[in-house]
């Protein structure tokens, strides 16, 4: 694989952050490492499709959440953010991956029951996102790190100003706003049905809720998104899945204890591989195909990617692989 750019230069206090992102000349490893596996076990086909728990397990998460936010009504401001970053942080950002597996179609079958249940999984998160998640996503499956396309990647203004801890901290505690709005700025898509959808049902529930409950309830809604996605544990996916801290590699799995609570979405190298199978049973990939894994890095504690990405100052938004578009066409899903 070549590279250009990413070029370290030494300072006389240490090395100083990269100008360029990673270049490769090369289409990402995914789809010819699912070929090779498939070719020599041709049973993980027979871990593709839906899990038939994830109607079940998403609609116990939202149900719980909205209880809380109900609860909530009239507890003072110091109360509703201690129980927001300790209890539904962990429950919004499941949610979020659950649409994240809602986007791969990974509960039915039929694509359009997977849509109304990432609705539907969208309502505790506060702000509607799922709909307009699914666009963007696909396209970092399909073009991972193609750029201009690949919208998972920091834009060159992002990279340009976050260049010591302290702007790397703030990054860190608004990147859930970065990679919401991002898309939005540099590739915006024209909103079909689904959005009005998505917007109306999601603002119907949010106004619900004041209604009923008044602004404390739904303000615990949106700070459970918005701390969940940001210095917090469970948001240390965001960074460990793409960002490069070894050049070889641009993809790097977490197998720690948070994948009970995530959909396995640390298991990212065989979820890039296996698109088509759900989180549930991606474990089984790693069983199945060791060899495949076993070399690549992978981290044991989202908390500590968060620390090195901080505080490591060679290390920042333009510690991404990027590559132009190929002539050939990535079909990953």
């Amino acid at each position: 694989m070549g590279f250009e750019g990413k070029k370290r230069e030494e300072k006389e206090e240490g090395v100083r952050m990269a100008n360029d992102f990673f270049w490769s000349y090369t289409d990402e490893p995914h789809a010819s490492r699912r070929r090779q596996i498939l070719s020599q076990y041709p049973q993980i086909k027979q871990l593709f499709g839906p899990d038939p728990f994830a109607f079940l397990k998403i609609s116990g998460v939202v149900f719980l959440q909205l209880w809380t936010a109900t609860f909530l009504h009239d507890a003072t401001w110091l109360k509703i953010l201690i129980v927001a970053y300790f209890f539904g942080s962990f429950l919004n950002h499941n949610l979020f991956l659950a649409i994240h597996e809602l986007s791969h179609n990974l509960a039915f079958s039929t694509p359009v029951y997977n849509r109304w249940l990432g609705i539907f999984a969208n309502l505790p998160v506060g702000v509607p996102m799922s709909v307009t998640f699914q666009k963007y996503h696909l396209e970092h499956h399909r073009f991972q790190g193609v750029d201009g396309i690949d919208m998972d990647i920091p834009s060159h203004a992002e990279a340009h100003v976050v260049k010591n801890v302290l702007a790397k901290s703030i990054w860190v505690i608004l990147q859930l706003f970065f990679y919401a709005f991002r898309p939005l700025f540099l590739k915006p898509k024209p909103p079909g049905v689904w959005e009005f959808i998505n917007f109306t049902i999601q603002l119907s529930l949010d106004g619900a809720m004041v209604y009923f409950w008044g602004w404390k309830s739904l303000a615990y809604l949106i700070l459970s998104t918005f701390v969940g996605g940001g210095m917090h544990p469970m948001a240390g996916h965001f960074i460990s899945e793409h960002y490069v801290f070894k050049p070889e590699q641009e993809t790097y799995s977490y197998y720690g204890p948070l994948n009970l609570m995530t959909w396995s979405v640390g298991y990212h190298n065989e979820h890039h591989d296996f698109p088509r199978i759900p989180g549930s049973k991606l474990y089984k990939v790693k069983e199945i195909a060791p060899e495949y894994y076993k070399n690549l890095d992978a981290y044991k504690s989202w908390s500590q990617v968060i620390y090195m990405y901080i505080m490591d100052r060679s290390v920042g938004p333009f510690s991404r692989m990027k590559r132009k578009l190929s002539t050939k066409a990535n079909k990953s899903e």
